[in-house]
């Protein structure tokens, strides 16, 4: 058995206890109203206290001033100005001091200055201007490599100009197509890779080829490449 004897006679001790405390409480009646006490409100008298009558304040005694310090006072102020009579018209007028040769320095000063700004280069205006050289030179490069015919092909030579690899071989001939009606010896050889690649040339000289480089780029804005002639 999970509780013995003892347990068991504690907790019927402790029912019975709770139940002679609890139970007459059920059944009573509540008190009634009028035996309960009611709150009572008590208010006391003011305390009188008596009243004494203080003395007008009288300002300390060394503030008050005596009759010699306001005559002293009234001594020293300054008596009321004279009005002077205007300058007559014949009187000279005084001539304005120069001041120091400050001005003078300063503008001494200005041109060295100056003359030291013109002098010193300002470097951005150096770069700048050297990219536009620059620029102008390569415009004109191109005008001329423009306008210039393309140069003749060598046979047998040993340098051409790649200009493009194809996995489609239409396009390949595409290019090639156009590049011979723009005058250059054009021509496309397969790579074992599966692409197709289109040169310009062949060429005798790598300084023919890479002027030919610079024809394609100013003419048709194709990037070539310099290799040997397959």
């Amino acid at each position: 058995m999970k509780y013995g004897m003892r347990e068991r006679v504690s907790g019927a001790l402790i029912l019975i206890a709770l139940a002679v405390i609890f139970v007459p409480l059920l059944f009573d009646d509540p008190a009634p109203r009028e035996g309960r006490p009611e709150p009572v409100l008590t208010i006391e008298q003011p305390v009188e206290v008596e009243r004494r009558d203080l003395a007008d304040p009288q300002p300390p005694a060394s503030l008050q001033e005596s009759p010699a310090t306001e005559e002293a006072s009234a001594s020293r102020e300054p008596p009321p100005a004279q009005e002077e009579p205007p300058p007559t018209s014949s009187a000279p007028e005084p001539e304005p001091v120069p001041e120091p040769d400050a001005a003078p320095v300063a503008e001494a000063d200005a041109p060295e200055e100056a003359a030291e700004e013109e002098s010193s280069p300002d470097p951005i205006a150096e770069l700048a201007r050297a990219a536009d050289e620059r620029l102008a030179r390569s415009e004109e490069a191109g005008e001329e490599a423009a306008a210039s015919a393309p140069s003749s092909p060598a046979p047998g030579g040993e340098w051409a100009v790649q200009v493009g690899s194809f996995g489609e071989p239409g396009n390949a001939e595409r290019l090639e197509t156009r590049l011979t009606e723009q005058g250059f010896p054009a021509y496309r050889r397969p790579r074992g890779n599966d692409l197709t690649s289109v040169y310009v040339g062949p060429y005798g000289s790598s300084e023919v080829a890479e002027d030919v480089m610079g024809q394609l780029k100013a003419r048709l804005n194709l990037q070539g490449l310099l290799v040997k002639a397959p």
